[in-house]
C-alpha cells in the first residue's frame, strides 16, 4: 500500500465493511468522509435529544495520526483531530495524546514534541487529558496519535435519505487551500526555498500555520444553518471534495478558479513541482449552504475569509471547471505531501 491516507477502496473492503452497529450509545459512526464519532453516554439512545433547544449533548470524538518527520508534528496532529470535531459540529475540550518514539530519540526530542501539542492546546484552549508514550524499533520517526474528545449539542449534518434529491445547494470554501502542507514546507525545507524567494515570502508561508482551526467557522456556519460540513486535509480540496460527496449522496459542480489560493502557496507548489489542490490543506473548510451569500457574510463578520466554490446537486457527477475545460472528479490518491523527501 501506499504511504499515507488509505484508499478508498481498500478502507471500504477491508475495514468498514468489518464493522457492525453492536452499541445504541454510538449514534453516528465509521464511514467514509466521517472524521467524527458522536456519542450517547447516557442510559439510552433516547436521551440524545435531536430536536432544536433539546438540552442533551452528544460526545464527539476523532483521531488523527501523523507520521512525518516533521518539527511539529504534535502540533499538527491535535489540531488535525480538533477540527475534525468542530466540522462535526463539535467543541473540543480535552486530547489524549499516544505517541511512539524510535529507539535513536533523545529526551530533549520527547520534550519538544510534547511542547508542541501543548502549544497546540493553548491556541485551541483544550486540555491534554492523559495517553500513551513508548520507544519502538519498528519506526523511523515518532509516529504521534491525537484523540480529540469533546461536546455537541446536535449533529451538524441532516443527512439526506438514500436516493432523495435535494435542490441545488452552495459550496463555500472557507481561507485557503494548502495552508498545512505549505507551512510544513516552508518550516522543513526553508534552506532549499531561500535560494530563489525572498525571506518575507517564507516567512509568510511558514506563518500559515496560524491559520489551520476551523473552529470559527465551523462555529458560525452551525449556527448559520448548513447541511453539511468537511475540514479539508488529506487529498487537499479535491480529496475533500469527494469525501464530501461521498458522505451526503450528491454530485458538484464547482470552478476551479474560485477556490481561494495563497500566493506563497503557489510559489512553494511551483518550486517543489507539487498540485497545491491535492495537498495537505488543514484550515479550510467545505460548507454546504442554500445562501452561500448569506454564509459568507456572516464568516466576513466573523473575521474569516471564504468564498463559494461552486455548488452541490442531487446528480452523480463531480466536476471542476477551469475556464472552457472540464473534468470529472476521481477517486483521490497520494496526497502531494508525500513526494517530498524529509529528515528522518
Amino acid at each position: 500500500m501506499k504511504t499515507g491516507k488509505l484508499s478508498e477502496t481498500i478502507l471500504k473492503r477491508s475495514v468498514l465493511g468489518q464493522i457492525k452497529q453492536h452499541r445504541e450509545e454510538v449514534l453516528k459512526g465509521a464511514g467514509v468522509g466521517e472524521d467524527c464519532a458522536f456519542l450517547a453516554l447516557q442510559s439510552s439512545r433516547d436521551a440524545f435529544d435531536r430536536e432544536e433547544g433539546a438540552a442533551a449533548t452528544a460526545t464527539a470524538v476523532s483521531t488523527q495520526t501523523v507520521a512525518l518527520p516533521v518539527r511539529n508534528a504534535a502540533y499538527l496532529a491535535v489540531m488535525a483531530a480538533a477540527n475534525n470535531v468542530a466540522a462535526g459540529g463539535g467543541r473540543p475540550v480535552s486530547v489524549m495524546l499516544s505517541v511512539t518514539l524510535p529507539e535513536e530519540t533523545e529526551e530533549s526530542q520527547l520534550k519538544t514534541l510534547v511542547g508542541e501539542a501543548e502549544r497546540c492546546c493553548r491556541d485551541l484552549k483544550i486540555q491534554i487529558a492523559g495517553g500513551h508514550t513508548e520507544v519502538s524499533g519498528n519506526v523511523k520517526c515518532p509516529v504521534v496519535t491525537a484523540t480529540v474528545i469533546g461536546t455537541a449539542d446536535r449533529l451538524s449534518e441532516q443527512m439526506p435519505e438514500a436516493g432523495e434529491c435535494h435542490p441545488r445547494r452552495d459550496i463555500v470554501m472557507s481561507k485557503w487551500i494548502s495552508l498545512e502542507g505549505t507551512c510544513i514546507l516552508a518550516k522543513e525545507k526553508e534552506k532549499e526555498l531561500l535560494e530563489r524567494y525572498p525571506v518575507r515570502l517564507v516567512n509568510e508561508a511558514k506563518a500559515q500555520e496560524k491559520y489551520l482551526s476551523v473552529a470559527i467557522e465551523a462555529e458560525t456556519a452551525l449556527s448559520f444553518g448548513v447541511f453539511a460540513m468537511h475540514d479539508v486535509r488529506y487529498g487537499g480540496v479535491f480529496g475533500a471534495l469527494w469525501e464530501l460527496s461521498q458522505k451526503t449522496g450528491m454530485g458538484f459542480d464547482v470552478d476551479l478558479k474560485k477556490i481561494p489560493v495563497k500566493q506563497e502557496t503557489i510559489e512553494v507548489c511551483e518550486f517543489f513541482g507539487l498540485n497545491p489542490y491535492e495537498m495537505l490543506s488543514g484550515g479550510a473548510l467545505l460548507m454546504v449552504t442554500g445562501d452561500g451569500a448569506g454564509l459568507v457574510s456572516a464568516l466576513e463578520e466573523a473575521g474569516i475569509s471564504s468564498a463559494i466554490i461552486g455548488h452541490a446537486n442531487c446528480g452523480n457527477d463531480k466536476i471542476v471547471r477551469n475556464g472552457e475545460e472540464i473534468r470529472y472528479l476521481g477517486r483521490p490518491w497520494q496526497d502531494e505531501i508525500f513526494k517530498i523527501p524529509y529528515r528522518e
